[in-house]
């Protein structure tokens, strides 16, 4: 009877106790840790700004307050863990972090709920241990690639979604995508809670401290690498000194001779080294020499791998890798006393004679180490030798076959040439074509590739060599204006367009022509005033100085024109501009060139471009039909002289 009285009595206790907390007559407080409990626990605002990734990125962020007691406090289901605050450590980092900061700065961000449990979800939130956790190293990189691999999370932070994406093709990512637990991942590098930028001199991936955050993997390189004239030059404080992000990369790190990386074989001389060796920024700042780069690429070994040898020394074969050093320690792999050793690497029994000799050109730094090279002696002694011989022998040969050359020329051109081929006014259209062509061309390949010989030429100042070319532009301009009233209001210029024209026998003559000279046929065609060829010419002239005339103008009067026309037409101009030049360039020397230079049975040159002749039988040969014509024409008009009575019969 007892028993069962007290079950009766607990019972109504507790439905009691449910009733008067419904009506809110008692309040239940949070049970603080042992030590504290008379005091409410301190908030803890770990979480504001989440969450951040996921399918719910969108939604409320989750309560600021993460009471952590309510599930660990004595008595509670989850362990003891003891403390007023849990994590202690974790949040102090936190605290100091750019996540932290950000949200601080009103900037959505990530919490402890974005990183530790899936959408927010506490019953996800498990040991990093655990393979399903959201901190297990195998899921680490897609945790943070949450937000750093999602472009729209990341637009508007000034941050990138690339570091995310090349890290996903990094040797590191497909190590542990093949099960290597040991294989570097987000946390390793960048810290798991008190995440800072680089620019941070505190953070891991501050210059300073990258040797370090590598080394914590890659201990044996990163002792070699602080040794190293490198390391010594990390360590104290020189900004210009390259670290192992700038020769591995920063996230997209490949194997050491992938050879779609900057550490391949072929390009430790070219990219890797030469980013810093080639300029002239070390030779100011700490009197390192200049231009190895360029050195080593004209040497034998760097042919070699320009041709593709895999196998070629490079300045890693020479130099080290990590343990750079410079060559008046003795520990230097191109120290004199262990040159020897360095090049019988490769060249096996290499003697100590082998070795003497300088491998990189020399500057003014190093004069008084190039004075006592004997090599180098021998070599200007040879080069004041040689030089004045090739001046004077290759010059000689020059002036003989110049003298011959001009002799020829001079008997060619007074061979007979009574045929008229050009008017004085076409000849003077012509020369004025030639003359602004060739400057347009000149000068504006000038301006497109201000670092060439083109530009040096015309005097390196882009001012001038603008001028120029817009001075050009405004004389073809007006040959072309001028040559369209010539061909509408004169007689010459109307016979010129009719004898222009494109005709059915010019398609027969193409084909005729190319079975002649593929010995299909034993004849050629015979060719009106013009033929095919030279009206094609012609009609190209025609064709790209209006193109070019139209895009240049677009060019020239960029704000006039885009008034009325998007920005982006100024690209489609220049392109066409260029692209035209190139072709209309390409197309003079290969046809025209041909044809009135090296052409055999016109060679040195056509002169009816000078006095507008040709003679009798250069004319016959290229223009048979026309010849015949004319002789047709000559012979009716000295019948008709003949049939006309003397005037003293004309009554």
């Amino acid at each position: 009877m007892r028993r069962y009285l007290a079950v009766i009595v607990v019972l109504v206790a507790v439905s009691l106790c449910a009733v008067l907390c419904l009506t809110g007559q008692i309040t239940l407080k949070p049970v603080s840790a042992q030590g504290n409990q008379n005091s409410p626990a301190p908030p803890v605002n770990p979480n504001e700004g989440a969450v951040i990734g996921g399918p719910n990125a969108n939604a409320p962020g989750a309560s600021p307050n993460l009471q952590c007691q309510g599930c660990h406090a004595p008595g509670k289901s989850l362990p003891y863990l003891a403390g007023s605050l849990f994590h202690t450590a974790p949040h102090a980092g936190y605290d100091h972090s750019f996540h932290a900061q950000a949200i601080h700065n009103g900037t959505k961000a990530a919490a402890c709920l974005d990183c530790h449990t899936k959408n927010g979800d506490l019953t996800t939130m498990l040991p990093a241990s655990d393979p399903n956790s959201t901190i297990n190293r195998a899921t680490i990189a897609g945790t943070c690639g949450k937000c750093h691999g999602d472009k729209s999370v990341m637009q508007g932070s000034g941050i990138s979604d690339r570091p995310f994406l090349s890290y996903q093709e990094s040797v590191h990512a497909k190590a542990m995508a093949r099960g290597n637990p040991s294989a570097a991942v987000c946390t390793d590098c960048h810290n798991s809670h008190d995440i800072q930028p680089a620019s941070n001199s505190q953070s891991s991936i501050a210059t300073v401290n990258i040797p370090a955050t590598c080394g914590k993997c890659h201990r044996t390189e990163a002792a070699e690498f602080v040794q190293s004239v490198h390391g010594q030059a990390v360590t104290r404080g020189v900004s210009r000194a390259p670290v192992c992000t700038d020769c591995h990369g920063i996230h997209n790190i490949k194997m050491p001779f992938d050879q779609t990386t900057a550490t391949a074989t072929t390009a430790i001389a070219t990219d890797s080294c030469a980013k810093c060796h080639e300029g002239v920024a070390l030779t100011q700042e700490f009197g390192v020499a200049s231009g190895r780069v360029t050195s080593y690429k004209d040497s034998y070994h760097g042919l070699a791998s320009q041709l593709g040898s895999k196998v070629v020394a490079n300045c890693a074969s020479c130099h080290g890798v990590h343990s750079i050093l410079p060559s008046s320690d003795s520990r230097s792999m191109v120290s004199a006393g262990n040159l020897a050793k360095t090049c019988g690497q490769c060249h096996i029994g290499a003697s100590a004679n082998f070795t003497k000799g300088k491998i990189h050109l020399t500057s003014g730094l190093i004069s008084e180490v190039a004075s006592q090279d004997k090599g180098l002696a021998g070599t200007r002694i040879v080069r004041w030798i040689y030089l004045p011989m090739i001046f004077l022998v290759i010059g000689g040969m020059v002036v003989h076959n110049a003298l011959i050359w001009r002799k020829k020329v001079v008997a060619k051109r007074r061979q007979a040439r009574n045929i008229v081929r050009l008017s004085p006014n076409q000849r003077a259209q012509h020369w004025l074509l030639l003359t602004s062509f060739i400057t347009l061309v000149l000068s504006g390949f000038a301006l497109q590739y201000p670092d060439s010989w083109l530009a040096w030429l015309l005097g390196g100042s882009e001012f001038l060599r603008r001028i120029i070319h817009r001075v050009a532009a405004v004389v073809m301009i007006l040959v072309g204006i001028y040559h369209v009233l010539y061909l509408a209001l004169s007689k010459e210029g109307r016979l010129w367009v009719k004898d222009m024209f494109p005709r059915l026998k010019d398609v027969r003559d193409l084909i005729g022509n190319f079975a002649y000279y593929l010995g299909v046929r034993k004849e050629k065609p015979k060719f009106a005033r013009f033929g095919y060829a030279e009206k094609a010419e012609y009609w190209a002239v025609v064709w790209g100085t209006i193109i070019m005339g139209l895009t240049g103008l677009m060019i020239w009067y960029k704000i006039s024109v885009f008034g009325f026309l998007p920005r982006w037409w100024i690209d489609i101009a220049l392109a066409v501009h260029f692209y035209e030049a190139v072709l209309a360039t390409l197309a003079i020397i290969v046809w025209h060139f041909y044809q009135v230079i090296f052409d055999p049975d016109v060679y040195p040159v056509n002169f009816a471009f000078i006095d507008g002749r040709v003679s009798e039988e250069s004319f016959k040969e290229e223009h048979e039909l026309a010849y015949e014509q004319m002789k047709e024409q000559a012979t009716q008009e000295e019948g008709m002289t003949e049939e006309m009575p003397p005037p003293d019969e004309v009554t």
